[in-house]
């Protein structure tokens, strides 16, 4: 196997915030592919740094009395240790407030004037008069120009949806001040995004982004695309733009060329070639791990700025969607929007490592983090599965034959079909189906669980302690269970270094799978692995809702203090001073039908639903049959309804398996061409891939009415 060259990175966190479970999704997401590729003896390389630029830094710096510079070490610092008590193994961590970023960022810059892709206009903008600065929209509130609600941003309304530009605001006041707004012109500096729309068209559809993401972009290309302000006016914490003085570069210019500053720090430190990495024309690959709600920056942007300035473009950029909380958007207010350190004094890393790696997929779609799943999942298959095959055999060989394990297995044909998995894991691995790969894991760990309980080592060694077939028995066991370490290890790095102490063989890499400990000795063991109990999970919430809490106590003063209200917010992914919610309101878009009688609706059988077995249909570009058990009718009988729905675009099959949904349980039949559909399942969004499955909570039962 030839050795692969490979960078990878993922999204920069802002640097006016701790790093939180949303944060924690794509870098274990990520994390997991780095650790399979260097068990595989593939030359990966992992870097990330701090997104330290912008006016949300500058003022949050402002509040606390401090120097922005200050602000961001600090930040930075507290950001690596949280990473590190997840067991991100960063290569190299560093800052967009550094000479290297400086230096690419100029230099880019520069290209792409000398290329005629820069242009300048004046545009006229709010000013806060006694803050003496320009506001994004996200720092201007005032009523709705269209519904008159009051305390709306300067983008959109969240009462009615309407969107609108701040100068549109009735009533407008700077959220920094609480001063009057006054219009002022200024020049300002634009990327010619437009010409890039051929070069786009093509490179969206290379292969280097899942299908869902390039329709998306497919839709933003083919309507027009827009020049792109890369400029923002001083005050601002950031690079000054070349030969513009008190123009700087508008922080989403700078952070994703942060993955070049980040990386040309790594190979000063370890005699890399830059060059190889990043100049076109070579064989090595650049992989960026980001959140769906930023793609436009990484494969609109990003893509474009690097080919005109003579740099490479990513291999590939992989999309992920956002993380819930029991089924909700991650919320203060709730006591859901947990932070990572707050995590690390309740629970195990490990154990969301590991629940995170069961449920993610190739997709963009959301994950939930159920914790009445997260407990069941953990004890289950981790404690319960995986730890209890080397916790049933230790002792047996350790009292019994001193450690020595046996010369022979017992079963060698489970061993067999054990070992040869390992390819399709390691496939699994590569397309980042880890919920697919973790689910053969588990049914193999099954087996050698089924395998123990049937042999019943303990019976035999009543009978006689050093009787052979225990040590053939529990050899076997305590070789599955390496085998099935060897898997997990990308997931559970922690845990495998206490199985790699216990197994005394060695690190554990990939091609380990191939060979078995026999004749050999092992350790006394010791647990690898506690139970995750409820009240954990109880003190954890108890504890994130106090962290809001506090938040809000020190938010909540003076309106010359706002800014900090405004500038900590932050959604699952980066976020910068300009980011904004969606600028369409569903409801605006499609507003609410005609009234009904209440008779009309309970006509409506509502049930719940659990998909059982979902298929692509052939010959359909839209649909995906699903197999949905409804529990046991009168006669107790399994109740089952097949149906053809049009969510392919959005959803995986193996995804769905297992998930509870809502079923229109009696709606007539329809006859397909592919089939008969009996009923439909409910879902939310406008198409494509922003479809939603609706979902009970954990908890409710196939059959069930809903009322």
């Amino acid at each position: 196997m030839t050795q692969r060259k490979i960078l990878v990175t993922s999204a920069l966190p802002y640097a006016n915030g701790p790093i939180h479970l949303g944060h924690m999704l794509e870098a274990v997401q990520t994390d997991i592919w780095v650790r399979f590729h260097k068990m595989r003896g593939q030359d990966i390389v992992y870097v990330c740094a701090d997104d330290a630029h912008g006016t949300a830094i500058m003022l949050r710096a402002e509040n606390e009395g401090i120097t922005p510079e200050q602000l961001i070490d600090r930040v930075r610092s507290e950001h690596k240790a949280s990473y590190d008590g997840f067991r991100i193994g960063f290569d190299n961590y560093h800052s967009t407030h550094s000479p290297e970023n400086r230096h690419y960022s100029e230099t880019i810059y520069k290209a792409l004037r000398a290329n005629g892709r820069i242009s300048v206009r004046h545009i006229t903008q709010l000013f806060d008069p006694q803050k003496g600065l320009f506001l994004a929209d996200r720092f201007v509130k005032g009523s709705c120009p269209k519904c008159k609600a009051d305390d709306q941003y300067g983008d959109n309304c969240e009462v009615c949806g309407a969107t609108y530009s701040p100068a549109e605001l009735i009533n407008p006041r700077s959220t920094l001040s609480g001063a009057t707004p006054v219009e002022k012109e200024s020049e300002h500096y634009f990327f010619k995004l437009p010409e890039f729309a051929d070069f786009l068209r093509k490179w969206t559809r290379s292969g280097t982004l899942q299908e869902q993401v390039a329709n998306k972009l497919a839709e933003w290309v083919d309507g027009g695309l827009q020049e792109w302000d890369i400029s923002r006016d001083a005050p601002y914490f950031g690079f000054e733009i070349p030969d513009a003085p008190g123009k700087y570069f508008y922080v989403w210019l700078d952070a994703p060329i942060g993955y070049m500053a980040s990386f040309h720090q790594y190979c000063e430190r370890t005699g890399r070639n830059f060059d190889e990495y990043w100049k076109p024309g070579g064989h090595t690959e650049l992989y960026h791990f980001i959140g769906k709600d930023i793609i436009n920056f990484h494969a609109l942007f990003w893509p474009s700025m690097l080919s005109d300035a003579g740099y490479r473009t990513p291999t590939a950029v992989f999309a992920h969607g956002f993380m819930t909380v029991n089924g909700k958007k991650m919320s203060k207010s709730r006591g859901t929007f947990i932070n990572a350190d707050t995590y690390l004094q309740h629970l195990d890393p490990e154990y969301l490592r590991y629940f995170l790696a069961s449920r993610l997929g190739s997709g963009v779609d959301d994950l939930d983090l159920n914790f009445d799943e997260f407990v069941s999942k953990v004890n289950s298959d981790l404690v319960g599965k995986l730890v209890n095959i080397a916790s049933r055999c230790a002792g047996f060989i350790t009292k019994g034959f001193a450690g020595q394990l046996a010369a022979q297995v017992d079963n060698a044909v489970l061993v067999t079909e054990c070992q040869q998995a390992a390819a399709e894991i390691a496939s699994l691995y590569e397309q980042r189906e880890y919920s697919r790969a973790v689910r053969l894991i588990m049914a193999l760990a099954d087996k050698a669980n089924q395998y123990i309980a049937e042999q019943q080592p303990w019976v035999l060694a009543k009978q006689n302690p050093q009787d052979p077939q225990v040590q053939a028995i529990c050899s076997t066991g305590i070789n599955l269970f390496r085998l099935l370490m060897i898997y997990l290890k990308p997931v559970l790095p922690a845990t495998a270094e206490r199985a790699e102490q216990f197994l005394n063989a060695g690190e554990l890499d990939w091609a380990a799978s191939q060979s078995l400990l026999l004749d050999h000795t092992v350790n006394a063991f010791t647990p690898l692995m506690k139970r995750a109990e409820q009240a954990q999970i109880e003190a954890l919430l108890t504890a994130t809702k106090s962290d809001a809490d506090d938040a809000r106590k020190l938010t909540a003063a003076p309106v010359d203090q706002s800014a900090n209200t405004e500038v900590v917010q932050m959604s699952e992914q980066n976020t910068t001073e300009d980011d904004a919610p969606a600028t369409d309101s569903p409801l605006a878009k499609e507003p609410i039908a005609d009234e009904i009688e209440f008779n009309d609706f309970i006509k409506v059988d509502l049930r719940v639903a659990r998909i059982i077995k979902a298929a692509y249909v052939e010959g359909a570009d839209k649909l995906l049959q699903l197999t949905l058990d409804l529990g046991l009718d009168a006669s107790g009988e399994p109740a089952q309804r097949n149906v053809f729905s049009g969510i392919r675009s959005a959803y995986q099959p193996e995804a769905l398996e297992g998930r509870l949904v809502v079923l229109a349980a009696n709606l007539k039949a329809r006859k397909m061409r592919f089939g008969i559909s009996e009923g439909m399942v409910l879902a939310a969004g406008p198409g494509g891939a922003d479809i939603w499955l609706i979902s009970p909570d954990s908890g409710a039962e196939p059959g069930m009415r809903i009322v």
